[in-house]
Parts: C-alpha cells; sequence; structure tokens
C-alpha cells in the first residue's frame, strides 16, 4: 500500500495528452511519465528515457535573438557560420533554468514538468466531462511504474475520485511495484516486444527475464482478464513469423482466452530524435520504413492464430 503521504510523492511528466483513443477503452487522457529501464532502439517517446529533467532545443522556434549566446557561461549556446544559434543541451554545467526563462519563443524549454499525485489528481479530474462511459485516465511512459509508488499513489487517488484507470507497461519492473499498482488499474496493456533472450538484449538493451515473469504473474491471476498483450511491429526485428508465432505460443500457453494486440509501425518517431543527440533511431532518416498494409497486418495476426492465440485485438 501507497505510504500515507503519498499525495506528495513527486514525478517528472513529459505530456499530458487529452482525447486519446488508442491508450484504453473510450476517450481518455494519457499522462506520459519519464523514466524506463529499458532502451528499445525504435522507441517511440525517446523523450521520456531518462528520467530526469532536462533541456531541449526547437531550432525552428528560435528568432535568433542571441540572448542566450549573450549569456551562455560554458559554451552551451553559439552562433554558427550562417548566424543562426545552436545550443547544446549536453553541457550540463550550463544554468539551463535561466536560459529556459530568459529564451522569449521557448526554443529553449525542459522536456517535463514536475507534479506530485495530488497536483496531478486536480489537474486530470478537469477531463472528467469528456470520458463518458469506460473513459478515463492512462498512465503512460516510458514506463509508469518505474518510480517506485508514484503510479500506485496516482492510480488509487484516481479511483478514489471514480475515474476508470489503465497502465502502459513494458513489464520490466520489480514484481512487488507490478502488484502494488494492480489493485487501482481497470486495464494493464502489456509489452511483450521480443520472445527470444539474446534478440530481447541485442534491440532493447536488457534481457526479459523479469518481464516475462510479470507477464506470467498477470496471465495466471485473478485479473487476466482485465490484461492485452501488445507486441509493436517493427520491421527487421519484431515482425518476424519465429517471434510473432513465438510470442503467440507463450502468452496462450499461459491463458488461452488471452487478449492480444499487434501494433503497426509508427515511422512518425523518427522525428524527435532531431532534438535528442543522445539518442539514435533505429532506422536512417531516409531509410525509415512505412506503415504496414492492412494486408500485411491480417498476415501478422494469422501467424499469432496459427500459435494458439483466439482473442486477437484489431484496431
Amino acid at each position: 500500500m501507497p505510504a500515507p503521504d503519498a499525495s506528495q510523492l513527486a514525478a517528472n511528466v513529459v505530456d499530458i495528452r487529452r482525447f486519446s483513443t488508442h491508450d484504453g477503452a473510450g476517450i481518455r487522457t494519457t499522462v506520459f511519465l519519464k523514466g524506463c529501464s529499458l532502451a528499445c532502439q525504435w522507441c517511440q517517446n525517446p523523450e521520456t528515457m531518462e528520467p530526469r529533467m532536462g533541456p531541449v532545443f526547437f531550432r525552428k522556434k528560435c528568432i535568433d535573438c542571441m540572448l542566450c549566446v549573450t549569456n551562455a557561461t560554458h559554451g552551451e549556446a553559439t552562433v554558427d557560420d550562417d548566424g543562426h544559434v545552436e545550443v547544446d543541451i549536453t553541457v550540463h554545467e550550463a544554468d539551463w533554468l535561466a536560459q529556459v526563462n530568459r529564451c522569449p519563443t521557448g526554443a529553449i524549454t525542459f522536456n517535463a514538468t514536475r507534479h506530485t499525485v495530488a497536483e496531478l489528481v486536480e489537474i486530470l479530474k478537469r477531463d472528467e466531462v469528456f470520458f463518458g462511459n469506460g473513459g478515463g485516465v492512462t498512465l503512460s511512459g516510458g514506463e509508469p511504474l518505474f518510480m517506485p509508488h508514484f503510479a500506485a499513489a496516482l492510480l488509487q487517488a484516481l479511483k478514489a475520485e471514480g475515474i476508470n484507470t489503465a497502465i502502459e507497461t513494458a513489464l520490466n519492473v520489480r514484481t512487488e511495484f507490478l502488484l502494488e499498482a494492480l489493485p487501482y488499474t481497470d486495464h494493464v496493456f502489456a509489452d511483450c516486444k521480443l520472445i527470444d533472450p539474446v534478440q530481447h538484449k541485442r534491440w532493447i538493451g536488457h534481457d526479459n527475464e523479469l518481464i516475462l515473469k510479470n507477464l506470467a504473474v498477470l496471465l495466471t491471476g485473478d485479473r487476466r482478464d482485465d490484461v492485452t498483450v501488445r507486441t509493436p511491429m517493427i520491421p527487421t526485428v519484431t515482425d518476424t513469423v519465429e517471434n510473432i508465432e513465438g510470442i503467440a505460443r507463450h502468452i496462450s500457453g499461459l491463458y488461452p482466452d488471452v487478449r492480444y494486440e499487434l501494433l503497426n509501425y509508427n515511422p512518425m518517431a523518427a522525428a524527435k530524435y532531431d532534438v535528442l543527440p543522445t539518442r539514435t533511431f533505429l532506422f536512417e532518416r531516409e531509410r525509415n520504413p512505412t506503415m504496414y498494409s492492412a494486408l500485411q497486418m491480417d498476415s501478422f495476426r494469422q501467424q499469432a492464430r496459427r500459435a494458439g492465440v483466439r482473442n486477437l485485438v484489431e484496431v
């Protein structure tokens, strides 16, 4: 159970996205929290990987007013040969709070805001009028269970307000954190990206032992009907017959009626890496694949069915 003062637990929030229809039932507000123990090379939200708040520079917003250059203390802001401002957000010694405050257009800003549980509940309650029947709040990331106790405290507070809740988790978290949050979660969307441990470590930077353990906890427990397992279809990585059928056999072996969803590839994520100099996207920009066709997605689903899944989610 969360501590008595759990309302004052705080976390870094990258975004609060309203009117979402892909993060659970109904119309939802999705909260993206910072911090993740994995490093998927195709991450859709790379700005959420690092748990700490940091600066970001949007060149397109910059008007070259030179305020950041004039006030730079550690060479973090310079001018190139064409007279345009360049900002190096990897300079940790810079006074980024001062730079953010003096930037008139928001070209230099922070990649998150810090909120307590109590503050977030008040913000999210404003959206109740849009939820209707079945809508609610989804915690995503990053990894919403990355920060100990925060997600459980927030979910519990939302449930106390009568708000439907869901989490999107990669499951690479301590099992006790998952079990702490589960009583206050109406639905769990759990990723299972790669079934082979060697491939998992190659592409994601970590083995999948804990992920598969937590998946078993979910799919053999009393809440197994409130779980949807998801696999993002990443070209040449997760979209192989061996991987799809391997995951399908594994999860249907744990629970024959498991809900399974194959997510289409999203090429738009590549653009996020333009403002993240420490992160590299899996594909080069000019070779970034497109989304799969409806026919291709249906073929993937057929592979999952052949391997034992009978409850496929189609969007």
